[in-house]
């Protein structure tokens, strides 16, 4: 049986714990983030879940209008950029820019990826490129001040080991971030810059030369990935270039998804879920990595994150992907600056709207604005304290240092699962249906020094509390919901079970309980 087991004293010393698993969130283009619902996700989002940045493709794209050429002279408009970061900040989120793709003026090949298209491929031109890019900095600090701008981010395009975002090789790449960054530190040498936004690990050489082989791919050949050597896509490489060339580099990103897809030997591309603890072993390889190279005190993003990399994953909308996010994270606690998930809003256009109320978006949030499973594990990890007490495999024990209060956050992944939540792509009946693994477990808690009586919330989230896809599945799975459906399946998705307790005459709270597959179980000290 799993046992997770914490004894703590209120006035133990802590140890400071740095939320990185809300520093940042992703959401999927520009465009997007101008509609109505997708910012009033992004603002339940920050008020619950913490969320200090944002990060999305396509602010150069051609829906957004940055960029025209009439009569051989170059127009910018910068409207509709000013009207998202307006609003983002007005909701106390910041941008974490991407830049990219090109504008299809300056593409070397169009309309390369999504239904929208995107211009996907290094541009013709790097000397118009860098003087967008330099306009669209001094736009930027024109309008929000050089105090605010340098508190954001500025990361070189998205994911170009892959062709469908970098119709381009790896040495073009590497000078377009080269052109980027000097531009960008011409402007003000303060602003944070950096790259390769590279897409997951890999066991293999299929990203070593110029452009992907898919042929090298060796995923496909081997039983248990967990046996495999596990490399960060282009890391070391571009590290080595911005070395020997001496460019600035102020954080590293990549984007660690704990899956692979490889060609295999039928042509095919196959997608797998790596082991279960793939997310830790590959932030402790960058943090190496980084620790070891000439940037040791580079920032580490990484600016996407899920369990998979499919927008069409069931699993997303069940609770094993709270359990998930809450493991990993607590697991990699010191590793790096933040671990982005993708994304926070299911207002998310890849392949066009999604089918369904529920079709395995990535958002934590659902096109109806119904949160899911995985936006509660982030709304916990939020509430934790800043100073860590206690951790045990399944939780972790923390103090406010401003309060004092106490919370802890435990979690229960069958072990009878020793992977990644597995894909389960277009497949609900099998997502749902792996919420049935695994035997219960059992948790102890025992909190010393407490005001006597004082009074303590254990909130949990299980099927019947809070999982909009139990919610949804107990109204027949109406699809659309009606108005008044939709308030219902709201009410419940915000109704997790609370039990209230009181310490004892003696200062202690004692907790025995048992907590069942893929639960999440918040217990904190009440004001």
């Amino acid at each position: 049986m799993t046992r997770v087991e914490m004894t703590i004293d209120r006035n133990a010393t802590g140890k400071p714990i740095h939320h990185f698993w809300s520093l940042c969130v992703g959401a999927g283009r520009a465009n997007e983030g101008l509609r109505a619902n997708w910012l009033e996700h992004l603002a339940l989002a920050a008020k619950h879940c913490g969320f200090r940045y944002c990060r999305f493709h396509g602010l150069f794209h051609d829906d957004m209008f940055v960029y025209r050429e009439l009569n051989r002279r170059v127009r910018y408009n910068w409207q509709y950029v000013d009207e998202l970061f307006d609003r983002m900040l007005d909701r106390g989120v910041r941008p974490f820019v991407e830049l990219g793709f090109c504008p299809r003026p300056l593409a070397t090949v169009p309309d390369i990826t999504f239904w929208w298209k995107g211009h996907g491929s290094p541009p013709n031109d790097y000397g118009k490129w860098t003087e967008l890019v330099g306009a669209f900095v001094q736009h930027c600090l024109a309008r929000y001040g050089s105090d605010e701008v340098r508190q954001w981010y500025f990361e070189v395009w998205n994911e170009p080991n892959l062709d469908f975002f970098w119709a381009g090789t790896k040495s073009q790449y590497f000078e377009l971030y080269r052109v980027t960054v000097e531009r960008i530190k011409q402007i003000d040498p303060t602003l944070r810059v950096g790259g390769p936004a590279t897409s997951n690990f890999v066991p293999d050489d299929r990203f070593d030369g110029e452009t992907e082989d898919k042929s090298k791919g060796i995923t496909h050949r081997v039983a248990d990935l967990g046996t495999l050597e596990w490399k960060g896509t282009w890391i070391e490489e571009f590290l080595a270039y911005c070395a020997t060339r001496r460019l600035p580099l102020d954080f590293l990103s990549t984007h660690p998804y704990p899956t692979d897809y490889a060609l295999d030997n039928k042509g095919e591309i196959t997608g797998r879920s790596r082991p279960v603890d793939s997310t830790r072993l590959d932030l402790e390889w960058l943090r190496r990595v980084i620790d070891a190279s000439a940037f040791p005190r580079a920032e580490i993003h990484l600016t996407e994150w899920n369990s998979s990399p499919s927008h069409r994953d069931h699993t997303h909308d069940h609770l094993p992907a709270a359990t998930y996010i809450v493991k990993c994270n607590l697991e990699s606690i010191g590793l790096v600056d933040s671990l982005a998930y993708w994304t926070f809003t299911d207002v998310f256009e890849e392949d066009g709207a999604g089918p369904t109320v529920l079709h395995g978006g990535f958002g934590l949030i659902n096109f109806q604005g119904l949160v899911k499973p995985a936006f509660h594990a982030y709304r916990f990890l939020h509430q934790l304290g800043d100073e860590l007490l206690a951790r045990a495999p399944g939780g972790v024990v923390t103090r406010d240092s401003r309060s004092g209060r106490l919370s802890a956050l435990c979690y229960h992944y069958p072990p009878e699962m020793p992977l990644a939540v597995p894909m389960s792509m277009h497949q609900p009946d099998a997502a749902r249906a792996l919420q049935e693994l695994g035997r219960p477990g059992q948790i102890e808690l025992v909190w010393r020094g407490l005001r006597p009586g004082a009074r303590i919330e254990v909130e949990t989230l299980d099927r019947e509390h809070g999982c909009v896809t139990e919610a949804w599945w107990a109204l027949g799975r109406p699809e659309p919901p009606t108005r008044a459906q939709v308030a219902d399946l709201n009410r419940a998705v915000w109704n997790t079970r609370k039990e209230h307790f009181v310490a004892g005459n003696d200062g202690v709270f004692r907790l025995q309980k048992e907590i069942a597959p893929w639960n999440l179980l918040f217990v904190q000290e009440a004001s």
